[in-house]
């Protein structure tokens, strides 16, 4: 009987659950399980990424089990979900084209033939809460529920600083000007390779003008009339209720 573990396990860039119970955790020895690859997650749990699907096994609902984990188990699937797709979308080299094998040591991929490594792709976001005074901006997103409000986002260009895509972002999405950017705090967000650098601004001038792609409706709210909201996981909603608290 081989090593006894916790482990996540994946196929084709999906986390798999049990079929009826979705543990968030298994435990099967590793000479029972055939593989791709293994990679730590966390002390004492890996993730395997399965060659072939098994039966009993379905793609798991990763946005509604993180809806239903603490912080340490939304840590863990993160890393696992982003680590998943990785390694499903990064199976050659980028330079020549040669399969590519999983490092002995570091979480890389590495190339045999030309020597080049690959690590994780991380794509670095700003997502920000604008306030003025007592109200503050939030924005429909045509992907989002109907009636469902959030925060404003969008990913930080090559060359330029976290600061300044907040600005940028702002401005390009709802035609406003911002000041006083300051960082709050970051989450993992794996959908499918984020980092969410999270932020609130105050509101510096200009007239909200949605740019009808990426915003089609924005507004100001106060407190006491506030649309439907982000579930409680999110960095996004995490802004909002430290308006709400008056945290800002």
């Amino acid at each position: 009987m081989g090593e006894v573990v916790k482990y996540l396990v994946s196929h084709q860039g999906k986390l798999l659950s049990d079929r009826f119970s979705e543990p968030l955790f298994g435990v099967r020895p590793f000479d029972d399980v055939e593989c791709e690859a293994q990679y730590p997650l966390a002390e004492g749990v890996s993730l395997l990424v399965l060659e072939t699907e098994p039966p009993e096994l379905l793609a798991l609902d990763l946005r509604s089990k993180l809806a239903e984990v603490d912080e340490t188990e939304f840590g863990l699937l993160a890393r696992a979900a982003q680590i998943a797709v990785w390694h499903d979308r990064h199976r050659y080299c980028g330079h020549c084209g040669t399969a590519v094998e999983a490092d002995a040591v570091e979480l890389a991929k590495v190339c045999h033939a030309c020597g080049l490594s690959v690590y994780p792709r991380i794509s670095p976001c700003i997502i920000v809460l604008v306030v003025d005074g007592e109200r503050c901006l939030l924005a429909h997103n045509p992907r989002f529920p109907p009636g469902r409000f959030s925060t404003l986002a969008g990913f930080i260009e090559a060359g330029e600083s976290a600061e300044a895509a907040v600005a940028r972002e702002i401005r390009e999405e709802v035609g406003v000007e911002v000041c006083n950017i300051r960082y709050v705090t970051s989450q993992a967000w794996p959908f499918p390779h984020s980092l969410m650098l999270g932020f609130l601004a105050d509101y510096a001038g200009g007239e909200l003008t949605p740019d009808g792609v990426e915003i089609t409706e924005a507004g100001w709210f106060t407190r006491d009339n506030l649309p439907d909201l982000p579930p409680r996981f999110a960095i996004s909603r995490l802004l909002i209720e430290r308006f709400i608290e008056g945290r800002y």
